[in-house]
């Protein structure tokens, strides 16, 4: 069974959607007791084991204090038990990314933030600290709730600062950081910090922070992933020409004739929105490179499999992402076209992550959800 989402207990006067319009992308914002009751699930044992994984990424940062200044050592995963040793240590601290692909029973707590739309939504890394540790003061460029899991960390933010970063660090480190205000998280805490403030959090003791991020491309990111999915659905062999060619009074002048014609020789790789839009939903659900999917030994034949789904909940896997527009679902990458008919059901699949036992989705969406199980993006309990 799915584990009940835990209660996001907002301050008095705010909710979700006047969270969205007072804070989002303006303002921090600490929450005191956001989930009552709730217990950190994932000890240390449990997040050193993904820190072994290959297809894990993960980071152990130790920190060593100078006179001038602290100075910090990064190793990256896989980590070998002798080197998470140094979490026993303190200014210690073990960041291991995209827990939420691996760990199912972090879902319910993700899906409290579930009025930030899935479009956005990137992944939950948690920093595993040993006291004083942290990985220096810095900036990110997407939006972050800090959530308290274990134990108490120290942040420290500023909005004005000198962005001026440390030479030869192997982190992005601030140079000259000083910080405006301070804030004590406990258990049950959080604290959203926009794109754009710098902050330094420290373990005041043995402590574990969730922090879930949102993803935000950078425009040449998007240029890049864009260009590349227009090479590779890119099938014309044509070439230039122009059989109605005139003397014209400049010969250097770039001509709105030449312009027009090469535009037409591209055809609908010249910005086309459709093409944008299929565009946008695979890059949005393109895998990271560190994602396996464990495709079932014998998946069998379609007919069993539509004979499953009567008694069987179907589950997203973790990984899976999952996003539909118009008469498409895009999900890990791939696009899929479905008839109208059966779009209602995928779309129900693709904000739920599941769809109750005894649904009968129309034949089109069978197939489809065979072919994502046989690929391991979705299972059946």
């Amino acid at each position: 069974m799915t584990e009940p989402v835990p209660a996001l207990r907002w301050p008095r006067g705010l909710d979700a959607a006047r969270f969205l319009e007072r804070y989002w992308q303006k303002e921090p914002l600490l929450v005191r007791g956001a989930f009552p009751g709730w217990r950190d699930g994932l000890p240390r044992s449990r997040l050193a084991a993904l820190a072994g994984r290959e297809d894990v990424e993960s980071r152990l940062v130790a920190k060593t204090r100078h006179r001038d200044g602290d100075r910090y050592r990064v190793a990256h995963g896989p980590l070998e038990r002798r080197a998470l040793a140094r979490l026993d240590r303190p200014d210690a601290t073990l960041l291991v990314q995209g827990v939420n692909l691996h760990v199912p029973s972090v879902q319910p707590l993700l899906d409290a933030f579930a009025f930030i739309p899935l479009e956005r939504r990137d992944d939950l890394m948690v920093s595993d600290a040993s006291p004083g540790g942290g990985v220096g003061p810095h900036v990110d460029s997407y939006d972050v709730f800090l959530l308290q899991a274990r134990g108490r960390r120290l942040w420290r933010i500023a909005r004005d600062f000198d962005d001026t970063l440390e030479e030869d660090a192997p982190l992005k480190l601030l140079a000259d950081f000083e910080a405006e205000d301070e804030f004590l998280l406990e258990p049950g805490d959080f604290l959203y910090l926009p794109p754009g403030i710098a902050h330094d959090g420290i373990a005041l003791d043995a402590c574990a922070t969730w922090s879930i991020g949102f993803r935000a491309p950078s425009a040449r990111e998007l240029m890049q992933g864009w260009l590349s999915f227009v090479e590779d659905r890119f099938d014309r062999d044509e070439r230039y020409s122009d059989p109605g060619l005139r003397p014209q009074r400049s010969t250097a002048w770039l001509s709105d004739d030449f312009i027009d014609r090469a535009r037409r020789l591209l055809g609908p790789a010249a910005w086309d929105r459709h093409l944008f839009e299929r565009f946008l939903g695979e890059y949005l659900t393109e895998p990271k490179a560190q994602v396996r999917f464990s495709a079932p030994a014998r998946p069998g034949r379609t007919e069993a499999f539509a004979a499953r789904l009567a008694a069987s909940r179907v589950v997203l896997a973790p990984a899976t992402a999952m996003l539909y527009r118009r008469d498409c679902v895009f999900i890990n990458g791939e696009a899929c076209p479905l008839p109208a008919a059966a779009m209602r059901d995928a779309a129900r699949l693709a904000d739920r992550r599941q769809i109750e036992p005894g649904a009968r989705p129309p034949a089109a969406l069978v197939d489809a959800l065979f072919d994502w199980y046989c690929s391991g993006y979705l299972v059946l309990r």
